[in-house]
């Protein structure tokens, strides 16, 4: 688990993986700067009261720190949304790079990406949804975060990277197989995604930890390790 874990974070910095993340991360924080300012002048729409001018500038103020702490809880679906666009792209760099001897990969269709990218990150706003409910919960609100967060992302990204050999229902089937597993996997990915400024990094983290995490449950080995 560490030792994949510590390949996806070397991964990172290789040229390949930087030309990704520019597109990651330019498509990730334009949609969360885009988000921002349409609710804030939604906010500020009907928070105009002529008479009591003060009133509209003063939720305009309050509401626009309230959303970039609710954003900061949609880091996770809308970093996967972004990842669902370019993952397959990612697991081929870490297949070649880490796997040269294994049979490549093949990517879903473009409609079969989108579709699960969309489809996951409405669960996964759903549950961070939640997660800002329980903000108010001391204690429970970390937990929370870390199990939704862990649970989803592991699934996510772990199928992503098996539905590259043998499709999807195969994918589900190895992800129900080595669960446990998976969400330890999803823990670590939660935990990066904790990290601000970071978290911004999550998509490439962990596809390309979930892949070393498929192939390691297959029983491959990448070429750095073997003696």
């Amino acid at each position: 688990m560490l030792a994949a874990a510590w390949l996806a974070l070397s991964d990172l910095p290789t040229r390949p993986f930087r030309a990704v993340l520019l597109k990651v991360l330019g498509l990730t924080l334009l949609l969360l700067v885009l988000l921002w300012l349409g609710l804030q002048a939604a906010v500020v729409h009907f928070a105009d009261w002529p008479d009591h001018a003060w009133i509209g500038t003063s939720v305009a103020i309050v509401s626009g720190f309230g959303f970039v702490i609710g954003l900061a809880f949609l880091v996770a679906p809308v970093s996967a949304l972004m990842a669902g666009l370019f993952s397959d792209d990612i697991a081929a760099i870490v297949e070649r790079r880490h796997y040269p001897f294994d049979p490549p990969g093949t990517g879903l269709t473009v409609t079969e990406s989108a579709l699960g990218a969309i489809g996951f990150a409405a669960t996964a706003v759903l549950v961070n949804v939640v997660c800002l409910v329980l903000l108010l919960v001391p204690g429970v609100n970390l937990v929370a975060f870390f199990i939704g967060n862990g649970y989803l992302l592991g699934r996510e990204f772990f199928e992503a990277a098996a539905a590259r050999f043998g499709g999807v229902q195969q994918a589900r089937a190895l992800r129900r197989e080595n669960a446990g597993t998976v969400l330890l996997g999803g823990f670590v990915i939660a935990l990066f995604l904790a990290i601000p400024i970071v978290n911004l990094l999550t998509p490439l983290f962990a596809m390309a930890f979930m892949t070393h995490l498929n192939k390691r449950v297959r029983g491959r080995r990448p070429v750095e390790l073997v003696e």
